[in-house]
């Protein structure tokens, strides 16, 4: 049977078909669309019904190669959420997590709650776009008539099958999920006046969620789909299509952010995970993801949108190359970066203020870019292993970034560890394992990372002998003398 994953990140989606043949994964792009949000009266908003009619175009193109029966799944970003009166019919336009009416309410909710509390409970880093803080700033009357409050991509599946469910993976990053019970926290909810019953029920990956309507849709022409509710968390599903093994390896799950963390069956709850911000992301398959997250290639998807010229990605690479590193060092985990008007500004404010040289041309701030990233990633396995005393001997990158060979090297560079670069699509590959594991074509996740490794590429990447302890050093010193959000 022919798999389908919809896989939608923020700035784009696809529709990726797959199957089993001669025991190698072979995947096939179907569909493919840009995705982004738009500002309106002053709010960010994703168009919803535009990634909905996607997705239905992408089936229809299934059908039309062919595909006649098969299962889909369904993977987005995190924390965003759709508001359904007692008709199902949505309250609003859907906010996207990069609208600034949350820059603030991470003190106001603290102050009713202690952090501590909360980290505590949840296991969840503190993001200023976290649903908690999102719902906390949410109009009242709205929530008030809110009959279901649903992740985007469960509403998505919902609106495909009538069937309203909490994937759990997605459901973690909400931070109001009891880490202990495994259910949503009572006392974090009425905090944001919100009731447990507003929340469908919770499931795990690999759940079956329904048939899709084919009356709802009569203008497409589509096959007849089983909607597998899978690890619909876009890392999640990311991790899952990691094809790492052992105890020895952490992932870099490289595109829009760049989340970097290890796979573990429990979580690792102290003074210095809050202290660093590391969360414990639920994982398929009762794993927890450690993580850190990082503001990713996002950076340079707007420093290129602002750059006078048409550059390609791969030409600001070797811009790059061309350019001395370490010219600056830059916290590009600072919430300045998450969506300032103009990215390249911004940059060049900041290393104003910090007394740094100021990066102009287009092969200067790519360069500022990657060697900060890789420096930023260096550092935050340095205290994974120091948080967690397990010494990692490898990092897996997957997503888009694993095609950036020169970032590669640099983070091999400076973390010392070998880098495995690969397989880009990891995110609609381990949507398709968990697809494969619910319709058991696959035994377990085990099973399904070998798989990985016999169908796809993994290039290597070895770190070159430097003098990386000492641009580290330069680092944090630059952070700690501009009293700045510390990395490490």
């Amino acid at each position: 049977m022919i798999h389908i994953a919809v896989d939608i990140g923020a700035s784009s989606g696809r529709l990726v078909a797959g199957e089993i043949k001669n025991g190698k994964l072979t995947i096939k792009d179907i569909h493919r669309f840009s995705n982004g949000f738009e500002k309106k009266d002053g709010t960010y908003y994703w168009d919803i019904d535009y990634i909905m009619n996607e997705i239905l175009q992408g089936l229809s193109v299934a059908k039309s190669l062919g595909f006649e029966e098969c299962t889909v799944g369904i993977d987005t970003w995190a924390v965003d959420y759709v508001l359904l009166d007692q008709n199902g019919d949505r309250l609003q336009d859907v906010v996207t997590y990069r609208d600034h009416r949350t820059d603030k309410t991470i003190e106001k909710l603290t102050n009713l709650m202690s952090k501590e509390e909360i980290y505590r409970k949840t296991g969840i880093q503190f993001l200023p776009f976290n649903t908690i803080y999102q719902l906390f700033e949410e109009d009242q009357e709205l929530l008030q008539n809110t009959d279901k409050i649903l992740m985007i991509p469960d509403y998505l599946g919902y609106r495909l099958t009538g069937n309203a469910v909490t994937e759990v993976t997605n459901a973690s990053t909400t931070q109001l999920l009891n880490i202990d019970s495994r259910a949503f926290d009572e006392e974090l909810l009425e905090l944001i006046s919100v009731k447990k019953e507003q929340f469908a029920a919770l499931i795990e990956p690999g759940t079956e969620l329904g048939l899709l309507k084919h009356k709802w849709f009569p203008e497409y022409d589509l096959p007849e789909c089983k909607i597998i509710t899978v690890a619909s968390h876009d890392t999640a599903s990311a991790i899952v299509g990691t094809p790492g093994d052992g105890e020895n390896w952490a992932y870099l799950s490289s595109g829009t952010w760049s989340l970097i963390g290890i796979e573990n069956h429990k979580p690792f709850i102290d003074s210095y995970a809050l202290a660093d911000n590391y969360t414990n992301e639920w994982g398929a398959f009762g794993t927890f993801r450690f993580l850190k997250n990082i503001m990713g290639l996002w950076i340079l998807q707007e420093v290129r949108r602002k750059l006078n010229g048409d550059f390609s990605f791969e030409q600001l690479v070797e811009e790059a190359k061309q350019v001395q590193p370490f010219q600056q060092f830059i916290n590009f985990n600072d919430h300045r970066f998450l969506n300032p008007v103009n990215m390249i500004e911004e940059i060049q404010e900041y290393c104003r203020e910090t007394n740094q040289s100021v990066p102009e041309s287009a092969g200067e701030l790519a360069s500022a870019v990657f060697n900060n990233l890789a420096i930023i990633y260096a550092i935050a396995l340095e205290d994974l292993e120091r948080m967690t005393s397990k010494q990692i001997n490898r990092v897996h990158i997957v997503g888009g970034g694993a095609n950036n060979e020169f970032l590669n090297q640099l983070t091999a560079n400076l973390s010392g560890k070998t880098v495995y670069a690969g397989p880009s699509e990891a995110t609609a590959i381990g949507n398709l394992i968990v697809q494969l594991i619910a319709n058991k074509e696959l035994e377990h996740i085990e099973s399904g990372r070998q798989l990985i490794k016999d169908s796809f590429k993994i290039k290597s990447f070895n770190p070159y002998p430097d003098s990386k302890e000492d641009i580290i050093r330069q680092f944090k010193r630059m952070l700690y003398s501009q009293n700045r959000e510390e990395i490490s």
